[in-house]
C-alpha cells in the first residue's frame, strides 16, 4: 500500500496542479474532497509560510494522516505587496477570480510600475507538528485586459514575458515549468525519497496520547510502546 499524503484545498484546478506534477511520486495523492466534512482552517497568518503551515497542519491533525498545503498569491509592487496573502479574497470574502481581476485592474490605473511575481510556499505536515517547507516564485508584469482561458485566479492578468505569454494562455505543461507552484513542488519531486524517509520516520515516533489508566486498568499498554 502507498503512503497517503492529502493535498489540503478544494481548489479543483489547485489539485489538478499538485497531481500532474506528483504523478510519478510513489504516494497516495488524496484531497479534502476524498474525505467526509471537516472544519476548515483559518487562514489568519500574515505571510503565506504562516497560511500554509496552518492549513497542513489542521489538515494532518483532523485526519491524521501527513498533508501537503500551499498559500500563494500575487504580489504587486506598485500597490506594496498587495493584494499578497489576501490575493483569494481581494475583492471580498466570497470574491470570484473576476471580481478580484477587475479590482486589480482599477487598482494599478495610471501606475507605470506593472512589476509583480507569484509566491507560493509549500509546508508538509504531520499530525505530530513538524513539517518540512518549500518555496517558489515566478516573476511577470500585470497587464490592462485579461488574455487567455486556461489557469484561474490572476492568470489572464499576469504576462510572462519570457514566453511572451500570459499564464492563462499556457499549457498545464508549460505553466507547470514556470509557475511559483510548479517551482515549489519540482523541490518536493527532487526530494521526493528523503520526504518519504522524513513522513516514515515521524509517523514511527508519533504515539497516540495515553489515557487515564484508571479508566482502562484491563489495557497492556506495553503492545503500544
Amino acid at each position: 500500500m502507498l503512503p497517503i499524503l492529502v493535498v489540503a484545498t478544494r481548489n479543483k484546478n489547485k489539485l489538478r496542479e499538485f497531481r500532474e506534477i506528483l504523478k510519478d511520486l510513489q504516494l497516495e495523492i488524496r484531497s479534502l474532497d476524498d474525505f467526509g466534512p471537516i472544519p476548515e482552517a483559518i487562514e489568519d497568518g500574515d505571510s503565506f509560510d504562516e497560511n500554509a503551515y496552518k492549513k497542513a497542519i489542521h489538515t494532518a491533525k483532523v485526519l491524521g494522516l501527513p498533508a501537503i498545503a500551499d498559500d500563494s498569491g500575487l504580489v504587486v509592487e506598485a500597490l506594496k505587496g498587495e493584494p499578497g496573502v489576501y490575493s483569494a479574497r481581494y475583492a471580498g470574502e466570497n470574491a470570484t477570480d473576476d471580481e478580484n481581476c477587475e479590482k486589480l485592474i482599477k487598482a494599478l490605473q495610471g501606475q507605470k510600475n506593472r512589476r509583480a511575481h507569484f509566491q507560493c510556499v509549500l509546508s508538509i505536515a504531520v499530525p505530530s507538528g513538524p513539517a518540512l517547507t518549500y518555496e517558489g516564485r515566478c516573476d511577470g508584469v500585470i497587464i490592462d485586459e485579461k488574455r487567455g482561458d486556461n489557469g484561474f485566479g490572476y492568470d489572464p492578468l499576469f504576462y510572462f514575458e519570457e514566453l511572451d505569454k500570459t499564464f492563462a494562455e499556457l499549457s498545464m505543461a508549460e505553466k507547470n515549468k514556470i509557475s511559483h507552484r510548479g517551482k515549489a513542488l519540482a523541490e518536493v519531486k527532487a526530494e521526493a525519497e528523503m520526504i518519504k524517509k522524513w513522513l516514515d520516520q515521524r509517523l514511527r515516533e508519533e504515539k497516540p496520547a495515553k489515557p487515564d489508566h484508571s479508566q482502562f486498568e484491563n489495557k497492556d499498554w506495553s503492545d503500544e510502546m
